[in-house]
């Protein structure tokens, strides 16, 4: 087959999306498949064919939609920044996926609600087309519509954000979803029809992992403490701020341990005033964006995610398979994921004092933190075999194929 893996946002880039792109492409041209990947570059100034360095500059195709869009025209659009700011941007990928050519595809396969909706009107009819939707956008700026997006008008971006969502659900032939909390989302508020939607776990390259636990690392641990590791982005849902509220708390009653923040992003200079502010001083390391997570892993006791938002992190598929110890907040789709108790632990998002009380059961109770983690890694090592993923998603590629 020929495959055209397609996301809206930009590629490469630090995140679930591009490593599930890139793992995917590997095991499809492995299996002797043929796969491009779409997406806006790095400074979303271009939309290129990632693998074929083919690309149409954002400046090209601006005129374009200027000559129709404009205040006069569409004023509604104009009232709202972040509402502008999309529509360009997402008329601009449609644009430049049309000129890159969508023709000769077997199948695509796109990442997003915005590509979805922006691919299903300028591929061929007759190419089917696949989303794999890695977590909800509509919910992501209700969130952000009350910090960093917070406008007289606000109101106006969460609708126009539940119609993209809505648009990219019913734009494709059938819509893929890690769990059953972003299904019921789709249907319940979207009203995306259940025979749409498919409930299947992304799979994971545990071998490239396994491979990476011996590597060398300069983070060394310190003698006689644990480490509480975080990994992802550092950017406002992933709950960071409350993970740092929570590690201040806890050194009051126990010194055991380092918390290691693995990571880039546009909060962590907020993050790291946070941290001296409340006097955590070398207990919390910044480490930046890395390329030995399984070396740093494989050293750590306890992995926590304290997100506000979350679907299926590969950050927490990575320190399952290391064995960590798991702390996750009880959103989206992480307990799924966790069984509190069993594969971890789990506790109220945004809740600090929660979280405290969690750490310090796993930095002083070492059958505790044991046993989680044994038991976190024999499920990981069974649940996100990444064959079994391809496998599934293959025959879904067929199954479109035949229909088509």
């Amino acid at each position: 087959m020929k495959i055209l893996l397609a996301t809206y946002w930009a590629i490469p880039h630090l995140g679930g999306v591009w490593n599930y792109m890139v793992q995917t492409k590997g095991y499809l041209e492995a299996l002797g498949h043929e796969v491009d990947m779409l997406g806006y570059g790095a400074d979303n100034t271009f939309i290129h064919l990632v693998n074929k360095d083919r690309r149409v500059k954002k400046e090209d195709l601006m005129p374009v939609l200027h000559a129709n869009i404009n205040p006069e025209t569409y004023p509604e659009i104009f009232a709202n920044k972040l509402v502008e700011y999309t529509e360009f941007q997402r008329y601009c990928y449609e644009l430049g996926a049309a000129c890159l050519g969508l023709d000769g595809y077997d199948i695509i396969h796109t990442q997003d609600v915005i590509a979805t909706s922006c691919i299903s009107r300028v591929k061929p009819p007759e190419t089917p087309l696949v989303a794999t939707l890695h977590g909800s956008v509509a919910h992501e700026i209700r969130h952000q519509l009350k910090t960093i997006h917070k406008s007289p008008n606000s109101y106006m971006a969460k609708a126009y954000y539940d119609e993209l969502e809505s648009m990219g659900g019913h734009s494709s032939d059938l819509t893929i979803v890690a769990n059953n909390w972003l299904k019921n989302i789709l249907e319940d508020e979207f009203a995306i029809p259940s025979e749409q939607l498919k409930v299947m776990h992304y799979g994971y390259n545990i071998l490239a992992f396994d491979s990476g636990l011996n590597e060398r690392t300069d983070v060394v641990k310190p003698e006689g403490k644990k480490v509480i590791m975080f990994s992802g982005r550092l950017v406002e849902l992933k709950g960071v701020q409350y993970l740092l509220e929570a590690l201040a708390k806890l050194r009051k009653s126990n010194r055991d341990w380092v918390c290691w923040i693995a990571g880039d992003g546009e909060i962590k200079r907020e993050l790291v005033i946070q941290s001296k502010v409340l006097g955590l001083g070398d207990s919390v390391k910044f480490l930046g964006v890395r390329d030995d997570l399984p070396a740093l892993l494989k050293q750590s006791d306890i992995f926590v995610l304290p997100s506000l938002i979350e679907n299926q992190p590969l950050s927490l598929i990575e320190a399952q398979l290391a064995g960590n110890a798991i702390a996750v907040s009880d959103v989206g789709g992480l307990p799924e994921m966790v069984e509190d108790g069993v594969t971890g632990l789990l506790f109220p998002t945004s809740d600090s004092d929660k979280l405290t009380d969690v750490l310090l059961d796993l930095v002083t109770d070492d059958e505790l933190r044991t046993r989680l983690g044994t038991a976190a890694k024999e499920w990981a090592r069974v649940h996100w075999d990444l064959a079994t993923g391809i496998r599934k998603l293959t025959d879904v590629y067929e199954s479109l194929i035949k229909k088509s």
